[in-house]
């Protein structure tokens, strides 16, 4: 599937208040979501010395979902498609590939 067209589904199963302008409400999901990912590594450390089950695999893949739809609701609310987040994040890590400042920390590297 391409990230459009995922991002247009993703879209017509969106249901919060004031769509279209309401960057809030998918920003808190997606640290929400995040956070029930890192949740679930964590516990992997923990309770099962950093071994993937499928079952845990499986789990992961779900919260990755969850975090994608949010992901893509959000650039929804920008006005951007997921493709042109995509390009635009792979033109940045190339120019900071070719500048060797890959390392490092800052969002103007």
């Amino acid at each position: 599937m391409k990230l459009n067209n995922y991002q247009d589904k993703a879209r017509k199963t969106a249901i919060y208040p004031n769509i279209g302008g309401n960057i809030i409400y998918p920003t808190l999901g997606l640290c929400g979501e995040s956070g029930e990912f890192a949740e679930k590594i964590k516990k992997l450390i923990r309770d099962n010395n950093g071994v993937m089950t499928p079952e845990i695999r499986d789990a992961l893949i779900k919260e990755l979902g969850d975090i994608l739809w949010y992901v893509a609701n959000s650039a929804s609310e920008l006005n951007v498609t997921l493709e042109e987040v995509a390009l635009c994040n792979l033109d940045k890590l190339q120019k900071r590939k070719q500048e060797n400042k890959l390392h490092g920390e800052g969002d103007d590297r």
